[in-house]
């Protein structure tokens, strides 16, 4: 659109997207303004999201997306951070970029809960070095919080783990290191967002007070 010389900003056709916009800007498309962006009010929705689907608006093969199948009513949104492809639980969806971008930064360290059921049981030392944390192949692991959370299921044991950091496939890359493979994986909550009594594929929006503290507390602004 900007190469066909159809979007305007400020009255002067654009000509390069490496552009910065501001709530002071006018944008016009094909000669129709469009809504201000920054007047959108920002809203965030707790997505229990079941396992298999890709964390991606265009997933490749075909494969279906976590946005595929939310409800139609949905504003487009986008997820803070991502589950990987074999994991289920909260997924936290958003209208506003800068309040998704200020959850995922490492300062502001968003407490991730999961429940892991594993195949065999931890030893005392597998719990003290996730206390100090994990270097695994060269990639460092931040320290995590791991507990025992019910009596072992025949050769699984369900576990309760929470992280501050959260690199890609981290607690199944950890297990399989002490050879305590992973076989379910459910975040049951994302900082103050839990699960609640979400079935696989509902979702529920946070009222707009709790979003507005938030935001004031992620330094930034209404």
């Amino acid at each position: 659109m900007i190469a066909e010389g159809r979007v305007k900003v400020n009255g002067a056709v654009l000509t390069t997207p490496a552009t910065q916009v501001g709530p002071q800007d006018t944008v016009v498309v094909d000669g129709k303004k469009i809504a201000n962006a920054f007047a959108v009010k920002p809203r965030l929705w707790v997505y229990h999201n079941p396992a298999g689907l890709v964390t991606s608006h265009r997933a490749e093969k075909g494969r279906a997306t976590v946005f595929d199948p939310l409800p139609r009513d949905l504003p487009r949104v986008i997820s803070v951070g991502r589950l990987d492809l074999d994991s289920e639980g909260v997924l936290l969806l958003t209208n506003s970029g800068a309040l998704a971008r200020a959850m995922e930064l490492p300062q502001n360290a968003q407490e991730r809960v999961y429940r892991v059921r594993i195949r065999g049981t931890p030893m005392e030392t597998h719990y003290r070095q996730l206390e100090r944390g994990v270097t695994i192949d060269g990639v460092k692991y931040q320290p995590a919080e791991v507990a025992a959370e019910r009596a072992k299921e025949g050769r699984n044991q369900w576990l309760r783990v929470t992280l501050r950091e959260g690199k890609n496939r981290e607690i199944r890359r950890i297990f399989e290191h002490f050879d305590l493979p992973v076989s379910r994986l459910i975040r049951v909550a994302y900082g103050e967002f839990d699960l609640q009594d979400l079935k696989p594929g509902e979702v529920a929006e946070v009222p707009f007070a709790c979003v507005q503290k938030l935001m004031q507390r992620l330094g930034i602004g209404d």
